[in-house]
């Protein structure tokens, strides 16, 4: 169990500014903080970010957050610093994919998602695609992984890129709608279903 307000956000924001490395990115897989804190943060489902309640409009403020966010072996997504970490409570996904490049045709084709907070990924084996589909309603969630854990959630108007770019493929339970990015060939759902 972690203390609450143990750590406030301005101790947040000067180890994200801190520990920045060369990629602008803290290396935070390497921290290991004994101490784990509570907060009232939150991720919705859209990408915002509300902090006791209210929204943190500051993109870079966002954006500097993003960089030391973590998703632990216990499932739970943290801000991390070297000695103090936060969970964050995560509605979908910690990140939005807002933008797609796609490069190349067919089975050559890569695909580069641009996030809210100014992340390209390439995806391919390294950072893979997944659809969930809703039991119920059939309706999907495409994820795609970003880094330590931590996916985007794509948004419907590049979901609907993604479909125009997605062929047909038999994996042996049937045709299977899906798309190819750097060699590798990710499902838009389950077989036989064909999202519009």
């Amino acid at each position: 169990m972690g203390t609450r307000g143990a750590i406030n956000v301005n101790a947040l924001i000067a180890a994200a500014q801190k520990n920045a490395g060369d990629g602008g990115l803290p290396p935070v897989h390497l921290w290991h903080p004994e101490q784990c804190a509570d907060m009232d943060i939150e991720i919705l489902r859209d990408g915002s970010w509300y902090h006791d309640g209210n929204r943190i409009t500051r993109h870079s403020l966002v954006k500097l957050f993003s960089t030391i966010l973590r998703k632990d072996d216990d499932g739970s997504i943290y801000l991390v610093t070297p000695v103090e970490k936060v969970r964050v409570q995560v509605r979908c996904a910690p990140f939005i994919a807002i933008a797609l490049d796609a490069q190349g045709q067919g089975e050559d084709q890569v695909l580069y998602f641009t996030t809210n907070v100014d992340d390209v990924v390439k995806c391919g084996p390294q950072r893979p695609l997944r659809v969930k589909t809703d039991p119920k309603t059939s309706e999907p969630t495409p994820l795609v992984m970003v880094r330590h854990g931590l996916e985007a959630l794509i948004s419907r108007s590049v979901f609907y890129e993604m479909v125009e770019l997605a062929v047909e493929r038999d994996l042996g339970e049937g045709p299977q709608l899906g798309i190819w990015s750097d060699g590798a060939f990710f499902a838009l759902g389950p077989p036989g279903v064909h999202h519009v």
